[in-house]
């Protein structure tokens, strides 16, 4: 059996390595690029937002390759998100592709049919139980290192003496992780990984800018659809921490109950708790980073995204109350680098001026609105275009 699934940052390496040690054949997804969007606006309604159509461009690259099912995950709730699957699957008929598109669920809500589904790739493979559970803990761990590693990368980067270290430094990081066959090996990568991006000549005494990155989950997990943001920010000597990693996202959102300091957040500004997708979150996390002393939120949308959108009517509110600017981004399939480039080059200066202002003893606001006046008063402020 031939199997694919969607491109996700780094966590292509872990799935591969999974599929091959049960015995199965993987066709690793190439990183989203121009021609996965021209076939994914090809074929998807013209107002689907950028991840189902980037997802509908990489099934079809790898069904060209060969891929015989695509795995991917499924959903609940207000968010369009946990039908995608479904539409892809009617999508590929119509086009005459016969590659079968597998959705997981949440296994909290149907922990039979998760193990239903595992199961059938098992036996697929041919590897006993114990193997296949052995080898899901180990791909687990992977994953988990790779955050780790990913993490520690962008805390690194804005220090970094010459441009280019911290990434070729993660870059052989995640290549002795790649090789680990078991626990034991994953672990000691995991180590030699994070001392190796420790190692980094660092000149600590920059004063650096610190901004949170919030929004929907797959835009900030696949760099190649938010343009790098996280990379170029640190190039530009900024720390930036992003609010989703997978692994953190797995252990909160599928096999917990949830995370409750961030909708405990939300709840003064968002008392619903349930409109879809990271909607909640984004209004949580940017309360979250203003009381650890942020400078400032990204917030990353695709375009037409109705949780995001949502959240983005709220945002001024908690920029003012909160004292901490944000900036949006509507991202689809026009989006380029050099605005992107651009309008981080402005934020970032603003940023850096607000600094100095406050470190001054002046009294300054920056509340970054889709209109030049505020709402919440006369006076007139910084603005920001949506896209």
């Amino acid at each position: 059996m031939k199997v694919s699934f969607p491109r996700m940052g780094y966590s292509h390496l872990a799935f591969r390595w999974l599929l091959e040690e049960i015995g199965l054949e993987c066709i690793v997804p190439p990183e989203p690029n121009n021609e996965t969007l021209d076939l994914g606006v090809r074929y998807s309604p013209e107002f689907a937002c950028i991840p189902f159509k980037v997802l509908m461009g990489s099934y079809l690259q790898v069904a060209a390759m060969g891929a015989e099912v695509i795995i991917t995950s499924g959903g609940c709730g207000p968010c369009r998100a946990g039908y995608y699957w479904i539409m892809h699957q009617k999508l590929l008929e119509e086009i005459g592709v016969k590659t079968k598109v597998v959705a997981f669920e949440d296994p909290m809500a149907g922990i039979w049919d998760f193990i239903r589904k595992l199961n059938l790739f098992r036996n697929a493979g041919g590897v006993s139980i114990r193997h296949f559970v052995r080898t899901f803990k180990t791909a687990w761990e992977k994953v988990k290192a790779m955050d780790d590693m990913e993490i520690l990368s962008y805390e690194v980067r804005p220090y970094e003496v010459t441009k280019g270290d911290t990434s070729r430094a993660l870059q052989q990081s995640l290549v002795l992780l790649d090789q680990a066959k078991d626990m034991k090996q994953v672990e000691q990568a995991r180590q030699e990984g994070l001392q190796s991006i420790k190692n980094v000549p660092q000149d600590i005494n920059r004063d650096i800018l610190k901004v949170g990155i919030i929004g929907e989950i797959y835009v900030l997990l696949e760099p190649s659809i938010n343009q790098y943001m996280q990379q170029m920010l640190g190039d530009m000597g900024v720390q930036a921490e992003r609010s989703i990693y997978l692994s953190s996202y797995t252990r909160h959102n599928i096999f917990s109950q949830g995370e409750h300091d961030i909708r405990q957040a939300a709840r003064p500004y968002l008392n619903e708790q349930c409109i879809g997708g990271h909607g909640v979150n984004s209004i949580g996390e940017t309360v979250l980073y203003a009381r650890h002393g942020y400078d400032g939120v990204i917030q990353l949308a695709p375009f037409s995204c109705i949780p995001e959108i949502v959240a983005r009517s709220i945002l001024p509110k908690v920029s003012q109350e909160m004292d901490i600017p944000v900036m949006t981004f509507f991202l689809d399939e026009q989006t380029s680098k050099a605005g992107v480039e651009t309008r981080l080059e402005a934020f970032i200066d603003l940023l850096q001026k607000r600094r100095e202002k406050k470190r001054g003893n002046r009294n300054t606001s920056l509340i970054l609105l889709p209109t030049g006046r505020s709402k919440f008063d006369e006076t007139p402020k910084l603005v920001a275009a949506d896209k």
